[in-house]
């Protein structure tokens, strides 16, 4: 059994990662540890707060006792506002307290494109358009192209956490475009591990969500990623190797 420890700013879809443990039937540990949170808001300044160094390193302390494998920090909006090497400094800042190798959502959504080959995709996002606009600039640095972009302008990863079902595969649906090889749906705040192959079903093309690749990119960091049942096309054989 490996344990991927999970840093994860505040409380809204944080109870994925132990419902997925579940289901998996303790093949893989998924501890979370909440990290702390100044104001919930999917805005530029909120969220460099948010990722800063320090609140890391204090939810690297309380993480230390799972001994963890690898650890990742759980969040794609508070990883991409620092842009790729503040995103990497990010994630070796962890490493470094832990001792382990440690990542992030929004460095884990390039390298899963790229481990299912996938250049061209479009961004279903919750977040303020000029929020999402830093995810694709993100990915654009990343040799990933962003054909289009859905944003829903919701403020806060509270109310993301509401959204049903049905409003996720919507949003998926929407965002959607002919270019476009995958679909990325980027908020930690959003429960997905639950629906992806329902999300890439209604798409007819792989979706990547958050939570998948941040639990993918955890698993890739200690070794080959098992093909894992209901976690779409990134966890079956084509995508489990980057």
């Amino acid at each position: 059994m490996v344990t991927v420890g999970l840093l994860y700013p505040g409380h809204s879809a944080e109870d994925d990662y132990p419902a997925l443990e579940a289901r998996l039937d303790g093949a893989v540990k998924l501890p979370v540890v909440i990290t702390s949170v100044g104001e919930d808001a999917h805005r530029v300044d909120a969220l460099l707060d948010l990722g800063r160094a320090e609140r890391l390193a204090e939810g690297a302390s309380a993480l230390a006792s799972a001994q963890p494998d690898a650890v990742m920090w759980a969040c794609t909006s508070g990883s991409f506002v620092f842009g790729p090497e503040g995103a990497r400094n990010q994630a070796s800042g962890v490493a470094e307290a832990l001792g382990v190798p440690a990542s992030s959502t929004s460095l884990a959504f390039v390298d899963a494109c790229k481990a299912l080959d996938v250049r061209r995709v479009a961004v279903a996002a919750s977040y303020p358009e000029d929020v999402a606009t830093h995810f694709v600039r993100f990915l654009t640095a990343g040799g990933i192209e962003v054909v289009s972009m859905g944003s829903h302008g919701i403020i806060t990863a509270a109310e993301v956490g509401t959204l049903e079902p049905e409003q996720v595969i919507a949003m998926v649906k929407a965002a959607d475009h002919p270019d476009a090889e995958a679909i990325l749906v980027p908020d930690t705040a959003m429960h997905t591990l639950e629906i992806v192959d329902e999300l890439e079903a209604a798409a007819g093309k792989p979706v990547l969500t958050a939570n998948q690749v941040t639990v993918w990119k955890g698993l890739q960091l200690i070794g080959p990623v098992p093909s894992l049942p209901g976690l779409g096309r990134l966890f079956s054989a084509r995508g489990t190797h980057a």
